[in-house]
């Protein structure tokens, strides 16, 4: 392959042209969804949206929620939290709330209930490997909170395993707890004979196709999607029963809610489509009223401590995203900072060029020790990821974005 030429082959589907937003720091290389399995050899182009201007959809947006009524869309909350209390009469929890307890289901499970009425459960899919500072904050949700909580941890036997097949064979770390925190909630709710779940934020919010942001619920597809032929980590589960002697029960947890009893009546609403989404409002509420802690020190890859702190792979789950997008962890949390008019775009870009390419050293030895991987394999398998239309190797063969936001690529200045 050859790193210098500038046409080099996109993988996974990438626009060959890099382009960065003219408001915040992503880029055109952020793929559609945070749920991203592609292979290499991926060729749709489902990558964020730049308009004329350069202005990324989620910028977009962001200037659309100015002229949004606020207050209309409250009341609308509170009329659906009316209904939804009407229709239950006391006789079961009113919603399900999924979450860690981080930030933003500490703010969305609280308000709900100490604001809004409703009396909700909330369920968690526990992390691969819990933080110090994520248990605390998990136990503050319920102990401090004041809320009631089902924490379901998988087999962690297959869990370990799909975890090392996404990292070698997608180099995404995070698709089995991808998997498993988008169905819990709609499972549980099944199980408990309850019709309405809520979650924060809507992830199109950063960057999915505009128009999701004006939908008050999340379509069924996106937990009741059925295959016969389900794929892990670009493994098939019949494969893996075949070649590792699970079982197919063993992977109920990570199968589709599809034909079930509730299917039907389950609604599952984003309380950012009624209350307008911070992320750093809901720190301060949730550090307010549920106990919720900051880390003592930054997070790896960026300049936060209050944002995913709940989970030892966390951190490589967005270096995997530097290495096969060109997009690390400090892009997406100032570009998100600046769209809430927190942080400056110059801000941005010097945060980007300081932190983006730091590597997560603090749990890399508990990482390598959970997906049972070699250090010289996980950077073996680290390089076969990178795009060549986004790195190259320089003079003393260490590898640089042909591209960045600071405009000092090796592209850019050549």
């Amino acid at each position: 392959m050859n790193y210098k030429d500038n046409k080099a082959l996109a993988f996974y589907g990438l626009p060959q042209e890099v382009k960065f937003c003219t408001k915040c720091v992503i880029s055109n290389q952020r793929p559609s969804s945070d749920v991203e399995f592609r292979s290499k050899k991926e060729t749709k182009k489902n990558v964020i949206n730049f308009d004329e201007k350069n202005v990324c959809s989620a910028c977009q947006y962001s200037i659309e929620k100015e002229k949004i009524d606020w207050k209309i869309r409250e009341e609308k909350l509170i009329d659906l939290c009316k209904k939804i209390k009407k229709d239950n009469n006391g006789k079961n929890y009113d919603c399900i709330i999924p979450g860690s307890g981080g930030k933003d289901s500490a703010f969305t499970a609280h308000i709900l209930k100490y604001k809004y009425g409703l009396n909700p459960l909330t369920v968690t899919w526990a992390p691969h490997l819990y933080t110090d500072i994520g248990w605390k904050n998990f136990q503050n949700w319920s102990n401090i909170g004041g809320l009631n909580n089902i924490l379901f941890t998988p087999n962690g036997k297959l869990h370990r395993l799909l975890t090392k097949l996404s990292f070698q064979n997608l180099l995404h770390p995070f698709q089995p707890f991808i998997i498993g925190q988008r169905l819990i909630g709609p499972v549980i709710a099944d199980k408990f004979n309850i019709n309405y779940i809520f979650y924060g934020e809507n992830q199109a919010e950063y960057g999915n196709n505009i128009e999701e942001n004006y939908k008050e619920t999340m379509e069924k597809k996106f937990y009741s999607d059925h295959s016969e032929n389900i794929f892990f980590g670009g493994v098939s589960k019949k494969e893996i029963i075949k070649t590792y002697k699970f079982k197919n029960e063993d992977f109920l947890p990570y199968e589709p809610l599809n034909n079930v009893k509730q299917n039907d009546k389950i609604q599952v609403h984003y309380l950012g489509y009624y209350l307008r989404w911070d992320p750093q409002e809901c720190y301060y509420y949730a550090a307010e009223n549920t106990g919720f802690k900051t880390n003592t020190e930054r997070t790896e890859g960026s300049y936060s401590k209050y944002s995913s702190i709940d989970d030892k792979i966390d951190p490589f789950h967005y270096y995997t995203t530097l290495i096969k997008f060109g997009i690390g962890r400090a892009t997406y949390d100032s570009s998100q900072e600046i769209r809430n008019n927190k942080i400056s775009r110059e801000e941005g870009v010097n945060l980007v060029k300081l932190f983006d390419h730091e590597f997560p050293k603090k749990y890399f030895k508990d990482f390598l020790n959970y997906i049972d991987l070699s250090e010289e394999l996980f950077f073996e398998t680290i390089d076969k990821f990178r795009s060549p239309h986004l790195w190259t190797k320089d003079s003393n063969n260490n590898w640089k974005l042909r591209h960045n936001v600071s405009k000092t690529g090796t592209d850019d200045i050549n």
